[in-house]
């Protein structure tokens, strides 16, 4: 019956501890409650503030989430510091530091995506809505968040790409500007006048409405001497999405084929040259 006694006090002992604890696990409870108030009343005013401003909204959201990090973090301070009355502020943050080193080796990959996440949320080059090429990854940004971005490729798909690899890695932004250089090579035969030719090409790109003119104007260029064509190298400026791109291309290349269809101008297949070690016999019409 020793043992049996025993284990009866300790129960007991247990059960007091706990019912002289409840009046604190109370005030903890409702200081938890109060931060949730709290956070939600930061939040609006914080989203009030932000919203007369001209910040993108990747970096009001990322505002709005540091300031409830911040009132949950003094809340929980709080709430510990009334249930354990001998727990004291300094003594939680020699344990957060402690405690944080093992974090930091065990979350080595989410701490190194999240500050990743904060620097580019503050960069002004890259933004939403942008078309970027990273690491064979290219598609619109369509979200970016703490920990990772979202890429929308041009076939549809949804890549979620860790922020970390957008921030170490050299990253493409095609929207940048609002106008890119687009070039394709042309090429005429041998016997066409070089500067003709050139003349007409020029003409036909600069009557394509998807070509910006001004600044930048259209540039044709002789190139080399192919095997079987001289080839000019043409250049324009047009939108920067990937769908202007391709619109542009199109009606450039259109209107330049119609175009030298209608001078005259031939756009030559390649030719071949073939030769023989000894004469080839020929088979007459009337065999």
């Amino acid at each position: 019956m020793e043992p049996l006694k025993i284990l009866l006090e300790q129960l007991n002992s247990i059960a007091r501890a706990s019912i002289e604890l409840l009046p604190q696990l109370l005030v903890a409870v409702v200081v938890i409650v109060l931060t949730s108030l709290l956070n939600k009343f930061a939040d609006m005013i914080v989203y009030r503030v932000l919203k007369r401003t001209n910040l993108r909204r990747s970096l009001k959201e990322l505002f709005s989430l540091l300031i409830s990090i911040l009132v949950w973090v003094v809340g929980i301070m709080i709430a510990a510091v009334i249930l354990f009355p001998g727990l004291t502020p300094s003594s939680m943050l020699a344990g957060l530091g402690i405690g944080s080193v093992a974090i930091g080796f065990a979350f080595k990959d989410v701490f190194e995506n999240f500050l990743a996440g904060i620097i580019i949320l503050f960069r002004r080059e890259m933004r939403i809505g942008d078309h970027i090429e990273c690491e064979g990854i290219e598609g619109e940004v369509t979200h970016i968040a703490i920990r990772e971005s979202h890429i929308s490729q041009t076939d549809g798909q949804l890549v979620i790409v860790p922020n970390s690899i957008l921030f170490k890695n050299p990253v493409t932004i095609r929207t940048d500007k609002d106008l890119r250089r687009v070039t394709v090579i042309c090429g005429v035969a041998y016997d066409v006048d070089v500067d003709a030719a050139r003349t007409v090409v020029s003409n036909a790109v600069e009557c394509c409405e998807t070509v910006s003119a001004g600044e930048k104007p259209v540039q044709v260029f002789a190139q080399e001497f192919a095997s079987s064509s001289i080839n000019f190298e043409v250049t324009w400026w047009t939108g920067s999405s990937p769908l202007e791109v391709r619109k542009s291309r199109d009606e450039v290349v259109s209107k330049v084929k119609r175009a030298l269809d209608d001078a005259g101008i031939e756009i030559p297949f390649p030719y071949r040259t073939l030769t023989f070690k000894g004469p080839v016999p020929v088979s007459g019409a009337a065999d």
